[in-house]
Order: C-alpha cells, then sequence, then structure tokens
C-alpha cells in the first residue's frame, strides 16, 4: 500500500464509525486506490484513517460478505479480485432487475423525473463532446439512480445500487472502448423515450439491451487486456 493514502475519517459525523470507515474502504475498492489482490493490513489501515482498529476489523468483516474482501487462511484479508466469470453473473443479474426497474419506472415515473433525466442526456452528450470520461461515469450514474427512483421500489434500488458497486470499478474500461460513450448514449435516449411513452415492455427490452452491451464491451476490453498481459 506504498504510496497511497486513505484520508483520515471525519470523526464529528452522525453516522456510527464502524459504518464510516466501512464506506471509505469500500468505496477505495471500488475506485481503485486498493487493487485486488491487496492485503488489507488493520494497523495500517487504521493508522492512515486516524481510529483504532476495531472498527477496521468490523469493516473488513462486512466487506468480506458483500464479496469486496477475501478471507485466507494464516494469511489475513485481501481486495477481492473479480473473475470475468463473476462479471458475467453480475450483468446477468443486472440485466433483468435494470429492465424491471425500467419497467416499472414507465408506469410510475413523474413529470418532474422525466425532466431529469431529459436533463442528464443533455449532460451526458457535452461530455462525450468533451471526451470527459469521469465527468461521464458521474452524470451516467446520476441518469440510473433517477431512473431507479421512478421506479418505486426501495429494495430493487438496493439491489441494483449493491449489483453496480460490485463492478464499478470496471465503469471506465467498459466506456473507454472505441465508440461506446455514443453507443451508450443512444441506448439511453431510447429508454427515456419508451418510459415517456409509458410503453412498459419496450422500456423493459432496451434496458436489458443497455446493460448486455455494456457487459459485452467491457469483457472484450478485459479479454484484450488479459492477451497484452501474455
Amino acid at each position: 500500500m506504498e504510496g497511497r493514502r486513505l484520508t483520515p475519517v471525519p470523526l464529528n459525523s452522525y453516522k456510527p464509525l464502524r459504518e464510516i470507515v466501512f464506506e471509505t474502504l469500500r468505496e477505495a475498492i471500488i475506485s481503485g486506490r486498493l487493487k485486488p489482490g491487496e492485503r488489507l493490513m488493520e494497523v495500517q489501515l487504521a493508522e492512515e484513517m486516524g481510529v483504532s482498529r476495531t472498527p477496521v476489523r468490523e469493516a473488513i468483516r462486512k466487506l468480506e460478505l458483500e464479496g469486496f474482501v477475501v478471507m485466507v487462511p494464516r494469511k489475513g484479508a485481501y481486495v477481492a479480485d473479480i473473475s470475468l466469470k463473476d462479471i458475467a453473473d453480475v450483468f446477468e443479474v443486472r440485466a433483468a432487475l435494470e429492465g424491471l426497474a425500467a419497467a416499472l419506472a414507465a408506469e410510475r415515473i413523474t413529470e418532474e423525473e422525466l425532466e431529469q433525466l431529459e436533463r442528464l442526456l443533455v449532460q451526458l452528450a457535452e461530455k462525450i463532446e468533451k471526451n470527459d470520461l469521469t465527468g461521464l461515469i458521474e452524470i451516467d450514474t446520476q441518469f440510473h439512480e433517477v431512473l431507479y427512483r421512478a421506479c418505486r421500489n426501495a429494495k430493487l434500488v438496493q439491489i441494483l445500487g449493491n449489483l453496480r458497486e460490485q463492478i464499478q470499478r470496471f465503469r471506465a474500461t467498459s466506456l473507454a472502448s472505441p465508440g461506446r460513450m455514443k453507443f451508450a448514449l443512444d441506448e439511453h435516449k431510447k429508454i427515456v423515450e419508451a418510459v415517456a411513452e409509458r410503453n412498459v415492455e419496450l422500456a423493459r427490452a432496451l434496458a436489458q439491451e443497455h446493460i448486455e452491451n455494456a457487459e459485452n464491451s467491457l469483457l472484450e476490453a478485459l479479454r484484450e487486456m488479459e492477451k497484452e498481459k501474455e
């Protein structure tokens, strides 16, 4: 973990300390600051975040339950490496649930939420024009959050959020594939049109197709990266 410092956690937050430590570590894994296969040393992590070892130990245990960390007997905790099969499994579930969310949104979305989606489409186009990948991911995340909220199903939103976090670290790889950004924008536009028209089945089909296309783009990019290592 040389050359990388975790930010000391805020101790005046309304959240319990163990929750703040958990969220800090999870974000570091998702963003790639803590890399797949990297060992998590309780003492060093506690020192970097300015806390005791207890909340770090609790956070690591919770991260293991969520699949972000693996415990190796007699060796300790490591950031989970994720295989192509793991990614495919996540996308398979996500495609079905994204389809369900879009279908429900087509029935339940408000005019205000539709306007939000339209504004976000404009911002997505601007980020693509500037080739701003970081900004694109940020706006894309907001877009999906509005769409999820419009489905009016808190459990579905929670599950989808967890699935997206598991593969968040790969989103830049997927969107950086040649032409993927513009294709993704077209797919978003079609989803918004279907939702606005209250076309439940079309919204479901388009949302599923969008996720499947993102999966294909990502897996292809990862396979190319593996070939380059050989």
